[in-house]
């Protein structure tokens, strides 16, 4: 907590010195209440085995989050951006989703360039591009980007080539970054997960009490908890992301991703460095009123706690969500299918999980600064997890969220 407090003074004051010097400053936020209708499994934020971000049934207030972004143009051709969350689902925690500077010269041509330094997202995500790395379509986003909010950043730099022609834009993103080393813990002692509780430096994810080896008494002091973005080892992961772009048409976007991980590396508390690599395809086009994305993620998840002894978790998931505009009212619809395999036990019977899940949203803007939305998540899963500690391996739950969420 002190690194994080002495890293968000670091970032606060370096903000208010751009902001200071700057062309051209800009702030958005956003602060979230909901009504929730828990399903009655305890969710995996409190140390249960529940795929949701509530759990434990009831209907209750809750606090959704909230989140700042500012943007300072320094220069014509620099940038500097800073986007700091609260969230209260685990413990109150505020953390930094992002905070980098990006260099972009001014072209004159059909090529331009761009470099960006510092700490960032992958650029993954189809669904959540508004604030606070949320979606305008749902409440909960997919298990893909849920796992990405939970997981996956980069700290380092990128590099951007872009070429724009008259009827469409290509553009090669590669970068280099540490402080990603645990990323696939969760996928592989967890699951999979739907769930808009991002993490950001100074986050800290808490692993089932089951599997963190806990009583499962959901007692806080005991919780298992870990940093999910810190350096185990001395690799630096890579990522090379191509999209293609035609306003009018559609985007597609091919990602390769690999932290580089040594998965012999662990730290003194026990956390491991899972080497996690995958590819991960995505597209969104119109249709008159009708916007569509799909996306699809395959990848594994690697450690070897011992000599010889490699524990391998394969990934696997892909959604596609209807989203209508209808000026104030935009309702919207996402199927999806995700699943882990884990090889096979001595019995021969298969490790893992699979299911499938539906989201139902409905969202009304009557005014810029206002967003309401009702939203059900189901999901239908079975896992071997469940089975081997006394419990049916087949699980249906159900979350309801009403939201009133202030923008600014």
């Amino acid at each position: 907590m002190k690194r994080c407090n002495w890293l968000l003074c670091l970032l606060g004051s370096a903000w208010c010195s751009s902001a200071a010097l700057a062309q051209d400053v800009e702030l958005h936020a956003y602060i979230d209440g909901r009504l929730v209708a828990a399903p009655d499994e305890t969710s995996w934020t409190k140390g249960g085995l529940g795929k949701t971000r509530f759990g434990g049934g009831g209907t209750d207030a809750q606090f959704g989050g909230a989140a700042v972004v500012g943007t300072a143009q320094l220069t014509s051709a620099l940038l500097a951006l800073a986007e700091i969350q609260l969230q209260t689902t685990d413990r109150p925690t505020v953390s930094v989703i992002e905070a980098y500077l990006r260099y972009r010269p001014v072209s004159l041509n059909r090529w331009r360039w761009s470099m960006q330094a510092g700490a960032f997202l992958p650029p993954i995500s189809l669904e959540n591009d508004a604030i606070g790395w949320t979606s305008p379509w749902t409440l909960t986003p997919s298990a893909i980007n849920s796992w990405v909010g939970e997981e996956l950043h980069a700290v380092g730099a990128e590099g951007r080539l872009e070429w724009r022609g008259e009827v469409n834009t290509w553009e090669l993103r590669s970068a280099l970054f540490r402080r990603n080393d645990p990323a696939g813990n969760l996928l592989a002692v967890r699951g999979w997960s739907l769930s808009d509780l991002t993490s950001g430096l100074g986050s800290r994810l808490r692993e089932p009490d089951a599997t963190a080896g806990g009583d499962g008494d959901g007692d806080q002091s005991t919780a298992r908890r870990y940093d999910p973005f810190q350096n185990i080892g001395s690799r630096m992961g890579w990522y090379a992301n191509l999209e293609w772009h035609a306003p009018g048409l559609g985007r597609v976007r091919l990602m390769r991703y690999d932290n580089r991980a040594d998965p012999a590396a662990h730290t003194a508390s026990g956390v491991f460095a899972w080497h996690t690599w995958f590819t991960s395809m995505g597209a969104s086009t119109d249709t008159g009123p009708i916007h569509w994305i799909a996306q699809a993620m395959d990848g594994a998840t690697v450690i070897e706690p011992g000599y010889d002894n490699q524990f391998r978790t394969g990934f696997r998931s892909a959604f596609l969500l209807a989203g209508w505009n209808r000026g104030h009212w935009r309702p919207a619809l996402r199927v999806e299918h995700f699943s882990t395999h884990k090889g096979r036990s001595d019995a021969g019977i298969p490790q893992g999980e699979h299911g499938n899940a539906v989201t139902a949203a409905l969202n009304w803007r009557p005014r810029d600064w206002l967003r309401l939305t009702a939203e059900v998540l189901r999901i239908d899963s079975a896992s071997t997890q469940r089975a081997r500690l006394g419990l049916s391996s087949k699980s249906t739950i159900t979350q309801a969220q009403l939201s009133v969420r202030l923008i600014y």
